[in-house]
Formats: structure tokens, C-alpha cells, sequence
């Protein structure tokens, strides 16, 4: 089968996941790892050398976001196919990896014979949701979302900093930040800020 096989490059700063994810690939006749990265950086400079057919993308890598490591190897290879694997299901992170291109978003706990048929699936051109993750998103897909200025208050408030102190970072009126939180905990049905960051990081809209 020789050159016939599914090349994949393998991103993931967990040695031994990665070493797993190895093992998966190498007992498959069909595949072959063609080469492996634990940062974002790493991953565009492998890709290029590997220019493989799929790469397995972890969402959490050290430096970068594995989504905008997708996007930014998408950039330049929009043909390039990704499926990203992560622990955590978060709605608004799953929708962006999606809209940015992603083939299929799978959970690190999938049973190895469940991702090499996604390997299979994507490699064909189709894409992959589990049922579990597709549930997941239709249960928030009427939610309105995040504006990107509510996505950074939502941050300062993740970090603890006051009202005054989120106007002056953001060069605007304490009344307007204000108005902000009150949107958020609308939109998230939050009760107040510290829920509001709860649901935010559940959700994935934003990380600790």
C-alpha cells in the first residue's frame, strides 16, 4: 500500500498521549505517522517539511491555541485537513474550530478504533461530530453570542480585575463596562460576574 497510505502529523504537548496516538497509527495498515509536535510553532514548521493528509490537533498547546495553529496553517494550505482532539467540550470553542475549518472535533477519551475510523471518514472528505459533541452544540445553538469586546471584559473578569480597573485597560467609560457585564450575564444566564466567568470557561468562550 506503500504511498497509498494516510499520512498524519500528530500535535500534542503530552508525551505520552502522543506516544498512544503513535501506537494507534502505526497498528493500522492503512496509515503511517509522518511526523509529530507539542507546540504551535512546531506544528507549521513540521507541517510544511510533512505536508501530511491529516493532522490530529490538540486544542491546548503552550504557546498557541491549537485552533489558531489550524488557522494559521490553513492560511497557507487551505486544503489541509484537521481533526481536533481535546478533553473538553466546550460549545463555543467546538463552533470556532468548525467555522475555521476543522473536519472533526473528537474527545480524547474516544475508543482508538472509533478515531481511526474518523481518520478514515475525514481522509474521504467528510466530516465527523460525535453524537455526544453534536448534542452538546445544538443545546446552545439558539444562545446569542459574545461580542469580541464582551469576550475581553469577560477575561478581565476572569482575572479578578474591578470595573474601573477593565475601563482603564480598555481605554472606556466605567458606565460602558457596566452595561457589558450586564449584556454577558444576560447572554450566559448568569446570576453574577463569578458565574458568569463559570459558564464562560465551561463553555470554552474563554480559557484560564
Amino acid at each position: 500500500m506503500g504511498s497509498e497510505r494516510i499520512r498524519i502529523l500528530s500535535v500534542d504537548d503530552h508525551p505520552l498521549l502522543n506516544e498512544g496516538l503513535a501506537t494507534v497509527i502505526r497498528n493500522e495498515r492503512d496509515m503511517v505517522l509522518v511526523g509529530e509536535a507539542s507546540s504551535g510553532h512546531d506544528a507549521i514548521q513540521r507541517f510544511e517539511e510533512c505536508r501530511p493528509d491529516i493532522t490530529l490537533m490538540d486544542v491546548r498547546l503552550p504557546d498557541m491555541s491549537g485552533i489558531d495553529t489550524m488557522i494559521a496553517i490553513r492560511a497557507k494550505f487551505a486544503e489541509a485537513r484537521f481533526i481536533i482532539l481535546t478533553t473538553f467540550a466546550g460549545d463555543a470553542e467546538i463552533q470556532r474550530a468548525l467555522e475555521a475549518g476543522a473536519r472533526a472535533y473528537v474527545l480524547k477519551s474516544m475508543p482508538p478504533s472509533q478515531l481511526v475510523n474518523v481518520i478514515r471518514q475525514v481522509h474521504v472528505g467528510k466530516k465527523s461530530i460525535p453524537s455526544e459533541i453534536a448534542a452538546y452544540l445544538a443545546e446552545h445553538f439558539s444562545d446569542e453570542r459574545l461580542t469580541v469586546r464582551e469576550v475581553d471584559i469577560l477575561r478581565q473578569l476572569a482575572s479578578g480585575n474591578r470595573n474601573r480597573d477593565i475601563a482603564e485597560k480598555l481605554f472606556i467609560a466605567e458606565e460602558t463596562v457596566k452595561a457589558h457585564i450586564k449584556h454577558i450575564m444576560e447572554k450566559l444566564g448568569a446570576s453574577d460576574r463569578t458565574q458568569a466567568v463559570t459558564i464562560g470557561v465551561r463553555r470554552g468562550i474563554i480559557q484560564l
